[in-house]
């Protein structure tokens, strides 16, 4: 799926002090396509993904997904919510997995959210979690996992709809070198199994390396650049 930034900016008061993101910021991703976005700590990476995936509203400029002007969408439509859900991986840092419910269940959770058949939704949720290596893990709650498979579990979940773009916030932020590339190539390869666009916010240039582009968020926009 295609997605492209147009003209964004984004600041915040912070004291009453006016605090710039980006201005003017301009990027597009193509189908299929793999992209790092680098920048210094506190340069609003993070924002921007949010911004990519409508979980925030930029200042000013407009986000298409798929041909779909998000940012003329309210933050509270159900239109938003539906492109998000039909449209929108996320993979967070912190895996932001539900204590209480077990891998199984968290991967279903954004099936079960879209209304579709139970057993069909648990099927599709146990194959995932298969494919991502955890076939005996099944049963197991978060805090029974290690730090590499609840991010095996988060990118099943991500993927499990089968979204034409997957956003990842740090995704190997928390691992160590072993287990972050493991789950790198992981990402790589459903990514183009499933011929999704795979947008991969990080400062590992390890993990950048891997993808096909990297940006880097500098002066407030953005720059190709070869490491």
């Amino acid at each position: 799926m295609e997605i492209e930034a147009k003209n964004l900016g984004m600041f915040f008061n912070d004291g009453g002090r006016r605090i710039e993101l980006f201005e003017g910021l301009n990027l597009q991703v193509q189908q299929k396509e793999s992209l790092a976005i680098l920048g210094s700590s506190g340069s609003g990476k993070t924002t921007l993904l949010y911004i990519l995936g409508g979980l925030e509203q930029p200042t000013s400029g407009e986000v298409w997904l798929g041909g779909i002007n998000i940012t003329s969408l309210q933050m509270q439509n159900k239109d938003l919510f539906a492109v998000r859900r039909k449209s929108v991986g996320f993979v967070f840092q912190f895996h932001q997995l539900l204590q209480e419910f077990n891998a199984l269940e968290n991967v279903a959770l954004p099936l079960l959210i879209q209304g579709r058949n139970k057993n069909e939704v648990f099927d599709k949720a146990e194959k995932m979690l298969l494919r991502v290596g955890l076939q005996d893990r099944l049963t197991h709650r978060p805090g029974q996992l290690s730090g590499g498979e609840q991010q095996r579990v988060a990118i099943a979940r991500a993927l499990v709809a089968k979204p034409g773009i997957i956003l990842a916030d740090e995704p190997t932020g928390n691992l160590d070198k072993k287990n972050s590339d493991e789950v790198a190539e992981l990402l790589l390869e459903l990514q183009r199994e499933e011929e999704s666009s795979l947008i991969v916010v990080t400062h590992s240039l390890d993990i950048a390396k891997k993808m096909e582009r990297v940006l880097e968020l500098v002066n407030m926009g953005v720059q190709e650049i070869k490491i």
